[in-house]
């Protein structure tokens, strides 16, 4: 099965005029396309070959001992000159978490997975802001922020999308270096929209967002959630998710211009009887 992320292969597509777009890694880090000739971006290295389920389970931030990034996540940065939200390991409340602060800023943190959702539906996260975002709307493409985000990317077959959804995954890899995954879905905290609401991204058909929280009660508190990824993906796509290839944070401010801090306890995929 292919790896959430592939490297990219170096190629030139020399379009009739400069095309702009705006995507989400995940759906989720804006990124300007502007294509004009051929580029070279960084490539992320495939995951190892031999790799089981078991073994592609995230790490947990708990267990972590070092300060820095925890084990198996990696940053999620498509354009350099954007101001990247700084993430952090820490000790809070006798535990240790991941702290995010974003100030204008949008980037994520991955971990690459090789999951059947259908073994492990289930999906249990914590995570605690700081504020709202007073103007941030994830209905409109201008203010498309979170204070908080996971993201889920999910396999699937692409040829079986419309032709439009498979340019524009052509044209992100060309530009980012990035295999998109086939379907994308993400548990947000949003102001107005409800709990439950599914939000099509204004970026792209192939990225879905579910109000997981909403407004300003419980600002300052922890928050636990459990979700049916299967049930979610179903409501959200129509169809029944493929593999689970990665799950990513992401706290982003670059739309609305805010500062934000927040901070995001374990995140665990658990099967029916665990």
């Amino acid at each position: 099965m292919a790896a959430f992320f592939k490297p990219w292969r170096m190629r030139c597509l020399r379009l009739p005029s400069p095309f702009d777009d705006i995507m989400r890694l995940f759906a989720l880090i804006p990124i300007a396309i502007a294509i004009a000739g051929c580029a070279a971006p960084p490539s992320i290295p495939p995951a190892a070959p031999g790799v089981t389920p078991e073994s592609t389970l995230p790490s947990l931030f708990s267990l972590s001992t070092s300060d820095g990034l925890p084990p198996g996540w990696e940053p999620m940065v498509i354009l350099r000159h954007k101001k990247q939200t700084q993430y952090q390991l820490v000790r809070k409340e006798e535990r240790t978490v991941l702290h995010a602060r974003a100030d204008n800023a949008s980037s994520g943190l991955m971990h690459r997975t090789l999951i059947d959702p259908i073994a492990r539906p289930w999906l249990h996260w914590q995570w605690k802001i700081e504020d709202v975002l007073p103007d941030a709307d994830n209905t409109r493409r201008a203010t498309e922020d979170s204070p908080v985000r996971i993201i889920l990317g999910f396999d699937g077959d692409k040829e079986s999308l419309p032709f439009s959804d498979q340019i524009l995954f052509e044209t992100a890899k060309m530009v980012t270096g990035y295999d998109f995954p086939y379907a994308t879905l993400m548990y947000i905290w949003e102001n107005k929209a409800p709990v439950g609401t599914v939000i099509r991204s204004t970026h792209s058909g192939r990225i879905r967002m579910v109000v997981a929280a909403q407004g300003a009660e419980g600002v300052g508190k922890w928050h636990s959630f459990t979700r049916n990824i299967v049930e979610d993906f179903e409501k959200a796509y129509g169809e029944k998710p493929g593999k689970l290839i990665g799950i990513g944070v992401l706290t982003d401010t670059d739309n609305t211009g805010d500062s934000v801090e927040a901070w995001y306890g374990d995140i665990r995929i658990l099967g029916n009887y665990e």
